[in-house]
C-alpha cells in the first residue's frame, strides 16, 4: 500500500464572503488569534506525516506561499533584538514540508484545482485539505490515513450536521455502519431527500485514479467542475470509508464560524482565557 505524503489544497477562491478585507487578503491568511488559517492546516498536516503539499492558487495568493519562506531580514532583527519567542514562531514554518503551488487561471471549481495536481502526484494515493476547514483537537488528516491504511480504501471525513442543515453539504450514504463504508455521495441534497445526517468536511485520501474521473466529468449547474463528482463517479470502481473524526469542525468561510474559532482557539491561550470569559460574561448579562 502507498503512504501518503503529498496533500493538495486548493486556496483559489476569491473569498467573497468575506470582502473587503479579502481584496487584499487571502481568506486562507486571515488569523485564527494571531495564526493564518494556513498555517494551523499545515501543522495538522505535519503531524499527520505529510511530506509535501501542493497549493492551487490564483495571483492573489502569493502572500500564503511567502508567509512559508525564510525573511532573512526580518529572523535577524528579531534576533539582535532578543525577541526569541517571536522569532521561534516564524523560523520553522518553511522547514515544516516542502511546499510548492501552481495557479488555477480560470476559477473552474475544486474538480479543476485538484485536476491541475495530476502530474505532480503522479501515481501517488494523497490527501486533500480545503482551506476554508479547520478541525480543532486530535489530528484529523491522520485519523483519515489510518482509515486508508486499515482498508486500502479511498476516505472521507466525516461529522454529524442537523437534518435541516443537510442541503449545505455533500451527505454520504452507508453501506456498512459499523465500518463506514460509503455507497453513495449525493452534493447538497434537498433536505428530504438526504440518505444520512453524515456530512464529507473538508478532508479527503484519494487514491490517483481520481484524475481519469476528473478529466471526465460533465461541469455541474453553475459551470464548474466538482470534485464531489469525481468521486461519486470514481466510488462505482473503488471502495469509499469514512472517517468520523475526534476534532471539532468550524467552517471559517463563513463570518460566524470564523468568530467562534477564534474564540475557542483563543480560550486556550492562557494569557487571553481569563479575560475573554470575563468580556464574554459581561455581555450576557
Amino acid at each position: 500500500m502507498k503512504k501518503i505524503k503529498k496533500l493538495v489544497i486548493p486556496v483559489a477562491g476569491m473569498g467573497t464572503r468575506f470582502l473587503p478585507v479579502t481584496k487584499s487578503i487571502p481568506k486562507e491568511m486571515l488569523p485564527i488569534v494571531d495564526i493564518p488559517t494556513v498555517e494551523l492546516l499545515l501543522k495538522e498536516a505535519a503531524d499527520a506525516g505529510i511530506e509535501e503539499v501542493l497549493f492551487i492558487t490564483s495571483r492573489t495568493k502569493n502572500s500564503i506561499i511567502d508567509h512559508f519562506d525564510i525573511d532573512y531580514e526580518l529572523e535577524d532583527k528579531l534576533l539582535k533584538n532578543n525577541k526569541i519567542n517571536e522569532l521561534n514562531k516564524i523560523k520553522d514554518l518553511n522547514k515544516m514540508m516542502k511546499i510548492f503551488s501552481i495557479r488555477q487561471g480560470k476559477p473552474l471549481g475544486s474538480g479543476h484545482a485538484v485536476l491541475l495536481a495530476k502530474s505532480w502526484v503522479g501515481n501517488e494515493n494523497f490527501a486533500v485539505m480545503y482551506g476554508d476547514d479547520i478541525i480543532k483537537g486530535g489530528c484529523a488528516l491522520k485519523e483519515l490515513i489510518n482509515v486508508y491504511e486499515k482498508y486500502d480504501s479511498n476516505v472521507i471525513g466525516l461529522q454529524e450536521v442537523k437534518h435541516e442543515l443537510t442541503n449545505k453539504y455533500g451527505i454520504v450514504s452507508l453501506e456498512d455502519e459499523e465500518s463506514l463504508k460509503i455507497n453513495a455521495l449525493v452534493e447538497k441534497p434537498k433536505i428530504d431527500e438526504a440518505p444520512s445526517n453524515l456530512a464529507g468536511l473538508g478532508r479527503y485520501i484519494l487514491k490517483h485514479e481520481i484524475f481519469q474521473e476528473l478529466e471526465d466529468i460533465p461541469k455541474s449547474k453553475n459551470g464548474e467542475y466538482q470534485l464531489t463528482d469525481a468521486m461519486a463517479s470514481l466510488m462505482k470502481k473503488q471502495s469509499f470509508h469514512g472517517c468520523k473524526f475526534s476534532g471539532t469542525y468550524y467552517d471559517i468561510g463563513s463570518q460566524l464560524g470564523y468568530i467562534q474559532a477564534n474564540i475557542m482557539y483563543a480560550l486556550d491561550r492562557e494569557e487571553l482565557k481569563e479575560q475573554l470569559l470575563e468580556f464574554i460574561n459581561q455581555i450576557k448579562k
